[in-house]
């Protein structure tokens, strides 16, 4: 994982043609890059980064922001009133219960 202004990246290697390919995954517009070194990988990176938010800049729009530490999710009714109850058991909010399980989830991941 590459990350340049908090934009994060993930990177791979295409063997046959000894490239690696990368693209920003925490926004919802496409930002690509790619290098033949790893240096010339992350320069291809914040170049990208760079010109994206140039390219934004001169249309007069906002550039998607990564990670507004807002996080919605859809539930059936029934879901939902499991999610209720496993937090009231613990004695925590919805929203401190689902932070501290989620976390706990995510912990290994890098």
């Amino acid at each position: 994982m590459m990350e340049y202004k908090k934009y994060l990246a993930r990177v791979e290697f295409d063997d046959e043609t000894n490239i690696f390919h990368g693209e920003v995954i925490n926004i919802r517009d496409v930002i690509t890059f790619q290098g033949k070194s790893v240096e010339e990988l992350h320069e291809a990176f914040e170049d990208s980064v760079e010109d994206y938010l140039a390219f934004c800049a001169e249309r007069g729009e906002e550039p998607d922001k990564p990670f507004s530490g807002r996080f919605a999710i859809r539930l059936s009714p029934e879901q939902h009133r499991k999610v209720i109850l496993a937090a009231a058991k613990t004695g925590k909010g919805v929203g401190a219960w689902a932070t501290e399980v989620l976390t706990r989830a995510a912990s290994g991941v890098s």
